[in-house]
């Protein structure tokens, strides 16, 4: 199989995409970084930002296919994983049961607003996500990789919906915010979707290659000073007695787990891959720290009372690790 340059598959993959979206360079590449190293994103914004545009000409720039889900508050778990139907068998004349998949069996999953939908359905994603597999009527049917759930959430609207618990927030990868446009942006928005639109996006690579690109992110070697900031930054956000980061313990309920620092290194792996270089660096784990970090650390009462946020948390731990 030919060897495929990560970084001119980035610069592929944004020019495929900026045919139908006007910037967001950088959350383009978190959303390649993601799939590189197998994992989900939770996008989070207010409407109209082009998330399922974006999500849509993603996956079609990597020749993969797409389904979306709507999640609303009467979703079933069948709604997403699929359900047994009695049909006619024509060659033997008798009723049988026959399973009917259902939009989970794709590879790139866009769940649309899914904390709208209680928990019940919330974790039918959950073996998904985590083992790539379905169980339904006690069969299992396994998922083609590659497999990526990206997940939108509304900030602005909290009534009438459910938070995602604590478990399933750490089977995302990143949680990425999307802000609104620059005005030179928006006036580039404004002049390309205010004419009829035909933009047809390419596919610049193909399903095997995408495979051999995880493979080869899984592969890459670590060097020691790199795990070592990896592990100093994660542990950091634990409010512990032996963290020295004072405003940790004073404002942090719940910090990361290992899952985190493990998905954290992966992600700074396919970054440096995406950058083309053959081993990551310091500079992958700082950039990729807050969106491997910002879902995964709770505040407490006081946080809340003085107003600190997550984001501005993760800014003093980074600048005292």
């Amino acid at each position: 199989m030919p060897f495929i340059n990560g970084g001119e598959l980035l610069s592929q993959v944004k020019h495929e995409i900026s045919k139908v979206i006007v910037g967001q360079e950088g959350l383009i590449e978190r959303l390649l970084t993601a799939l590189l190293c197998r994992g989900h994103v939770l996008l989070v914004g207010p409407p109209g930002m082009a998330k399922t545009t974006l999500v849509h000409s993603f996956a079609q720039s990597l020749n993969l296919p797409f389904n979306r889900i709507q999640f609303t508050p009467d979703l079933m778990p069948s709604d997403i994983l699929g359900t047994e139907i009695l049909q006619d068998n024509r060659s033997s004349g008798q009723r049988e049961l026959v399973f009917i998949k259902g939009p989970i069996f794709t590879q790139v999953l866009l769940a649309d607003e899914i904390n709208r939908t209680p928990p019940k359905t919330q974790a039918a994603l959950l073996q998904a996500m985590q083992e790539k597999t379905v169980t339904i009527f006690g069969r299992t049917e396994k998922l083609v990789e590659p497999f990526m759930v990206l997940a939108t959430q509304n900030p602005i609207e909290q009534e009438g919906t459910y938070p995602l618990p604590e478990a399933q927030l750490d089977r995302f990868l990143f949680s990425l915010y999307l802000d609104y446009p620059s005005f030179q942006e928006e006036m580039a928005i404004v002049k390309k979707h205010s004419t009829k639109l035909d933009a047809s996006i390419n596919a610049v690579i193909s399903h095997e290659q995408i495979l051999q690109l995880q493979e080869q992110v899984y592969s890459m070697t670590v060097s020691e000073h790199v795990f070592e900031k990896a592990v100093k930054l994660t542990r950091a956000t634990r409010p512990s007695p032996e963290n020295p980061i004072s405003e940790t313990k004073q404002f942090v309920k719940w910090g990361a787990g290992p899952r985190a620092v493990q998905f954290l290194v992966l992600a700074a792996k396919a970054r440096a891959l995406l950058h083309g270089r053959p081993t990551p660096v310091e500079e992958d784990i700082t950039s990729l720290f807050k969106p491997a970090m910002n879902h995964r650390v709770q505040l407490n009462f006081q946080a809340e009372a003085e107003g600190v946020t997550v984001d501005r948390l993760l800014d003093v731990i980074q600048k005292k690790v």
